[in-house]
């Protein structure tokens, strides 16, 4: 489908990115994560994990838009998504530990 309008600000607004988390040995395999993800990233796997169950895994994490949809359905609380650029943002001139000033 093509809009014919688009908002004043589309170049600044960045999409969010997510990657999912799946905690495997928590898992039952109840499927829901899979059936109602909106953007179709995860797939049940044929692998088994430690209570003999299927459990969900990730077809093509850069869809997911990191929504929470997922958590919020585990009665398990075996999959969580995290930001995308949580993981990878490293800042430059900070060392842990360290305040601004580079004084521990």
């Amino acid at each position: 489908m093509k809009y014919w309008r688009k908002p004043l600000d589309l170049e600044n607004i960045k999409a969010s990115r997510g990657k999912v988390v799946i905690i495997e040995d928590r898992c039952k395999g109840c499927g829901f994560c899979v059936e109602y993800c909106p953007r179709d990233v995860l797939c049940m796997s044929q692998a088994f994990n430690v209570k003999g169950y299927h459990t969900p895994a990730v077809i093509d994490e850069s869809k997911c838009v990191n929504c929470h949809f997922c958590e919020a359905l585990c009665p398990e609380f075996a999959i969580y998504s995290i930001e995308a650029n949580e993981m990878t943002e490293d800042k430059p001139g900070r060392a842990r530990g360290k305040d601004k000033r580079g004084k521990a």
